[in-house]
């Protein structure tokens, strides 16, 4: 495939950036990897390798580590977000004083903002200064960043509300390792790759106390309907949650020891309390700050979704984990049909 070669710059040096950046990078595009921490931006120049985040790969000759903001998207037109939720809003701002013309955004995290319930183009929009931004697009898929950067198979999806610039993402990141497909709904692959995170913490949590696949399978299929609830109540297509950013990522998610969320879970079930797993991550566990966020949006939605109140629970009011998955075992008698006539309702 011959594709015009860009220079882009990737906002977030660790697993997930640097992994797209070999995408990139084997595409023929040059790529800025922007971190803001000195010492291992000089070891990504030095070494060709982040082994941090991606141990015994080398990285492309076309990648460049940067640590300065300023010269990292000097004279660029398109970035990749690839920093956790939390830190989208401190990137951007930090960036702005350095924007001289509009720009392409393409995000890759997967994350709701609590208390503001945003989604993270909402976040974008509402930071990034609207003469400097040309289209936000979202990058999200079942994809390990480990997997990604020994250039293993993988399937992801481009959205985006202007589709042209959609299938502009797609062609830049498009290769034999890497398919991209596009979608329309960006509602729908936001809210499923966020949620998702959610379901693989709970299923963690269910390998932890050793309850086994009967019990996983229970989770990622009622979660799969929680998720389908809550994004088709905000407005997503339901059909979405059928695809790679619905059934794919949960499956990949909930199934994978590379899960940070699911590894998170695994440790929460054998026992282990939430503050000492998060410092013994050294990366950013996702699914506990959505599932703050969907806990608020069940209730501002009024949408029932038992998993992630039970979660909610074991990470913000202590309650032991096995007697957490014990009240979600003796809930009260439903019909399974009840959710699938709800959503194709809505369809």
């Amino acid at each position: 495939m011959s594709r015009k070669q860009e220079e882009i710059a990737i906002l977030g040096a660790g697993s997930w950036g640097t992994a797209l950046s070999i995408v990139l990078a084997d595409n023929g595009h040059t790529v800025r990897l922007w971190g803001n921490k000195l010492e291992h931006i000089k070891e990504i120049n030095q070494t060709r390798r982040n082994d941090s985040y991606l141990p015994n790969i080398t990285l492309p000759d076309n990648i460049f580590a940067y640590h300065d903001l300023q010269e990292a998207i000097n004279g660029i037109t398109t970035i990749v977000l690839a920093v956790p939720t939390k830190a989208i809003r401190e990137v951007i701002q930090n960036l702005i004083p350095f924007l001289t013309e509009p720009m392409s955004v393409v995000h890759v995290s997967k994350g709701i903002e609590p208390d503001t319930l945003k989604r993270i183009s909402e976040m974008i929009e509402e930071e990034f200064p609207e003469q400097f931004l040309q289209d936000i697009i979202v990058l999200s898929g079942p994809s390990h960043a480990e997997e990604v950067s020994l250039r293993h198979p993988t399937t992801v999806v481009a959205t985006s509300t202007n589709m042209k610039a959609a299938e502009r993402v797609q062609d830049l990141f498009m290769n034999a390792n890497f398919r991209v497909y596009t979608n329309p709904d960006v509602i729908g692959v936001e809210i499923g790759g966020a949620l998702k995170n959610i379901i693989a913490l709970a299923a963690g949590i269910s390998d932890g106390l050793g309850y086994g696949d009967n019990a996983k399978a229970a989770l990622m299929t009622r979660g799969l309907a929680e998720i389908a609830r809550l994004g088709t109540k905000m407005g997503a297509n339901p059909l979405t949650f059928s695809g790679l950013t619905g059934i794919g990522d949960l499956i990949v998610t909930c199934t994978s020891t590379h899960s940070r969320n699911w590894r998170a879970g695994n440790m929460l079930g054998k026992g282990k309390k939430l503050e000492e797993i998060l410092d013994s991550m050294g990366m950013v566990v996702e699914g506990v700050r959505t599932t703050k966020a969907a806990y608020q949006l069940a209730k501002k939605f009024d949408v029932k979704m038992p998993i992630t109140t039970v979660l909610y629970e074991v990470l913000f009011s202590e309650t032991e984990p096995k007697k957490a998955v014990d009240e979600l075992m003796t809930r009260m008698k439903t019909h399974e049909m009840e959710d699938l006539v709800d959503i194709i309702e809505k369809m």
